[in-house]
């Protein structure tokens, strides 16, 4: 029985969800990961390297948030049995997110070197946590999982959270670590100004060769141990090119084709990794009968054709107004605690918004 258009449709839609949610959370991952390596006990600098994402990684999350959301409605078997045989690796990735959240909300609520100290490591495992463990998960939904038939005659999971801490599984957590940790350097070096900017330069340089090593490693036994196409060969490729093209671009101090190149070699390795995936979404390591695949796991016909009207509508809109954010917040982010200059309508507006309220009477008022 061949997979119809529709579930092939949202198969390649959740890929796409996936492959936002890595690119564009990737970078804040990476920079909590920075707040100690390039923070280096410097309030200013600290605040610096985290007014970088502040308006924009709750929207990153979103990305999550629908792919998690189109999973349960366009293919509740793959959610259910991913979601309740991996229960304990996905419940410790989502209290690391809470965590970074509360870090984000409560670090300077006290002007106490040791609260916002501890929030900064809360901010660094919030980046580093998340990094490893979907990099686990995910290696293993490639690799596959024990599975075994219920009562029911459904597939459920049973292998064991130290199960996925297999070779396979260890080395994705290593790349994913690695690759995020650059990609949010290399955004840092993007974003800022002054010592932070050619810090986060350096920084990049020299985590980019083990980062291109380790990536390599898994991408290419991935493709050889686990994918069922060949043509996922060519993302491969592109994303090694993308990711050593990093080493000169950083050189030449090219920050923004920099930074694209890592995005781009996120973006390769994801399609590499779902495609090779294709047509499995929970492949059975000990029994192929046992794997849930698009056919097997997907809602009905009617529930794929309501969501993807739904989808024409509202899709365009959410990624408008999430391009449109990051037009407005463009700027570089310098140490001091005024932003820097706007421009247009939008910049302008801001800019005399802030000042109208930055005088002598209302910082007054605001302290009393």
């Amino acid at each position: 029985m061949d997979a119809t258009f529709l579930q092939i449709l949202w198969f390649a839609l959740i890929a796409v969800l996936f492959l936002g949610y890595f690119v564009l959370e990737g970078f804040d991952f990476g920079v909590g990961m920075n707040v100690f390596p390039l923070g280096k006990g410097d309030e200013r600098r600290k605040k610096q390297i985290l007014r970088t994402i502040g308006p924009v990684w709750d929207g990153n999350e979103v990305w999550l948030l629908v792919g998690g959301g189109a999973m349960f409605a366009a293919f509740p078997e793959w959610y259910a049995t991913l979601f309740s045989g991996a229960y304990l690796a996905l419940f410790v990735i989502l209290l690391a997110l809470i965590v970074r959240v509360c870090a984000f909300k409560y670090r300077d609520k006290v002007d106490s070197p040791t609260w916002k100290k501890a929030w900064d490591w809360m901010h660094f495992i919030g980046g580093f946590g998340p990094a490893l463990l979907w990099g686990v998960a995910f290696a293993n939904i490639v690799r596959g999982f024990e599975m075994e038939a219920n009562a029911g005659g459904n597939s459920v999971i049973t292998t064991t959270l130290l199960g996925l801490l297999n070779p396979f599984g260890i080395l994705g957590g290593l790349t994913f670590v690695l690759l995020f940790w650059l990609h949010g350097t290399l955004y840092l070096a993007l974003r800022t100004t002054g010592d932070l900017r050619e810090d986060a330069n350096r920084l990049a340089g020299r985590i980019a060769i083990p980062t291109i090593v380790v990536a390599a490693v898994f991408v290419v036994w991935a493709q050889i141990a686990h994918s069922h196409t060949w043509w996922t060969w060519i993302p491969l490729v592109i994303a090694a090119l993308a990711l050593i093209a990093v080493v000169p671009l950083n050189r030449a101090r090219r920050e923004g084709a920099a930074f694209g190149a890592t995005s781009l070699a996120i973006a390769m390795a994801t399609i590499q990794l779902f495609g090779g995936l294709f047509p499995y979404v929970l492949p059975a390591v000990n029994d192929d009968a046992l794997s849930l695949t698009v056919i097997n796991a997907s809602s009905t016909e009617y529930t794929l054709t309501v969501m993807t009207i739904a989808t024409v509508v509202l899709l365009p809109i959410v990624l408008a107004y999430q391009a449109w954010s990051y037009w407005v917040f463009r700027h570089r982010v310098t140490g001091e605690d005024t932003p820097a200059p706007g421009s247009g309508i939008v910049g302008r507006v801001r800019d005399e918004y802030r000042a109208a309220f930055d005088t002598d009477d209302h910082r007054t008022e605001t302290a009393r």
